[in-house]
């Protein structure tokens, strides 16, 4: 039942099965093997072995999966980059004419694997964070120095790790981008336009790069590349083209739909 005084859509049922991961900061998966001598192991996330153990039927030979050691390759000067390594957010799910990637003709599954590679880039991500708090000075905030001056209790704050703002999704990070929308209201008023832009399945860059059986819900990395694309053309349109006038500044957020669609509010603002 939808409460009253709420609106209906608010409430609605996603018309599309959806893939999620529930993530515990500073936190370490709990993967543990069972051995051949009745031993038991535990790896983590990032052992070269843990796609082919959790993705039987998409490495089906067991091949190594993801490691934090893969050296990132140069392609001009055809030699590998030994002081650079490969992010899982480059590792195996990008669409190359020339070379055959299997991965994207597993339809449903492989959404679980591209979520589970995101878990990977936000682990490595917040274990950066960790053992660089020193180097993001984070005992220069000034939440815990209040802490430690108005409590006076200093072993009872424990062991603090700092998201700076750069952290996306963090609580300095949406501080950060809300004192900026507030900024452009305090100095250029009301926005001249509320714009709602939506992603259409239909769309022909991204049928044309489906293979055959694939609906656009088997395949969220086209839909996410070609709406970016659109969106720059939008910007390029009322920025550069200047069809609504000058622009003084905007501000936009992506979300996603129940239909498991992107959708973008922009708020454009223009002289005159």
């Amino acid at each position: 039942m939808v409460p009253q005084g709420q609106h209906r859509g608010r409430f609605n049922a996603p018309s599309q099965v959806e893939m999620a991961v529930v993530m515990i900061l500073y936190g370490n998966r709990d993967i543990i093997l069972s051995r051949k001598d009745e031993k038991l192991q535990r790896i983590s996330e990032t052992h070269r072995s843990y796609d082919s153990l959790e993705y039987p039927l998409i490495f089906l030979h067991g091949e190594d999966g993801y490691a934090i050691d893969i050296l990132s390759f140069n392609v001009n000067l055809n030699e590998y980059n030994s002081h650079k390594t490969v992010s899982s957010k480059h590792y195996r799910l990008m669409v190359r004419h020339h070379i055959y990637n299997h991965l994207h003709n597993y339809r449903k599954l492989i959404n679980k694997y591209w979520v589970d590679m995101y878990a990977k880039i936000e682990s490595e991500r917040l274990l950066f964070i960790r053992n660089n708090q020193s180097k993001l000075r984070a005992e220069d905030y000034i939440n815990l120095r209040d802490a430690i001056e108005n409590d006076g209790q200093v072993n009872d704050i424990g062991q603090l790790f700092i998201l700076p703002s750069s952290f996306t999704g963090g609580p300095r990070y949406m501080h950060e981008k809300t004192m900026d929308a507030m900024t452009y209201v305090r100095n250029f008023g009301t926005p001249n336009l509320f714009i709602t832009f939506t992603c259409n399945p239909n769309w022909m860059e991204i049928k044309r790069e489906l293979k055959h059986g694939q609906t656009t819900q088997d395949r969220h990395d086209i839909i996410a590349r070609v709406f970016h694309q659109k969106i720059k053309v939008l910007m390029n349109l009322i920025v550069k083209h200047r069809i609504f006038g000058e622009t003084q500044c905007y501000m936009y957020t992506v979300e996603w739909q129940k239909s498991g669609l992107l959708h973008v509010h922009l708020l454009p603002y223009w002289f005159g």
